[in-house]
């Protein structure tokens, strides 16, 4: 997918300074923080972070020297406001398993996605808590955990179908007022067999849907 408003495509190679940018915990929070919350400044971050603000500006500087966060608001004489510049941030998975700098990268990304989805369900169950979410809610919203035997291009073929879908629906629904952000964090990690004749998996998975 090539670059657009709302999605920037890195490459290993041309953008490896940007990519590495990205490999500190702290500036991958703090990208996503902009990306969900939006526009907050340094001092603002550093609240939600526990940072000091001298960390959380400087890293910030360092997004904005590599295009992932520009300035949304300067007034004279007040701190400097930030936002993400695109929504979305990819690159080739393959590409990035072809070097071991690429690995530790990827590795990095996935595991800080997996710390976000940690910190969603935390909120999301407050919120459930605190009656902050209807209950019109209650039953759209939930984790699937399938495994479903699937060939690499039947898996590729998912991927675009699901991205293709949440942008036809997010279009649909951006001007109602019922509309809340939802965190959808997916994921396609094939297993090899480990054994003679063993199956990769069933589409049961655990047998979870919470």
């Amino acid at each position: 997918m090539d670059n657009d408003a709302s999605h920037r495509v890195l490459d290993p190679e041309r953008d490896s300074a940007a990519l590495k940018a990205l490999t500190h915990p702290l500036r991958l929070r703090l990208l996503g923080l902009l990306r969900q919350h939006g526009p907050a400044t340094a001092s603002e971050l550093a609240v939600r972070t526990g940072e000091s603000s001298a960390s959380t500006s400087y890293h910030l500087r360092v997004l904005a020297k590599y295009a992932f966060v520009a300035e949304a608001e300067h007034r004279d004489g007040r701190e400097r406001r930030w936002k993400a510049v695109h929504s979305v941030t990819t690159t080739s998975s393959a590409a990035m398993l072809a070097t071991p700098a690429g690995r530790s990268m990827l590795v990095l990304g996935r595991r800080r996605q997996i710390e976000h989805l940690q910190e969603t369900l935390d909120r999301h169950e407050a919120d459930i808590e605190a009656g902050r979410l209807g209950e019109e809610w209650h039953d759209s919203s939930g984790i699937d955990d399938l495994m479903p035997r699937l060939t690499p291009e039947s898996l590729r073929e998912l991927q675009d179908t699901i991205r293709a879908k949440v942008a036809e629906l997010t279009g649909r629904d951006e001007h109602d007022p019922r509309a809340e952000r939802v965190v959808l964090l997916t994921a396609g990690l094939p297993l090899a067999r480990t054994g003679p004749g063993e199956p990769a998996g069933d589409a049961s998975g655990t047998g979870t849907a919470t």
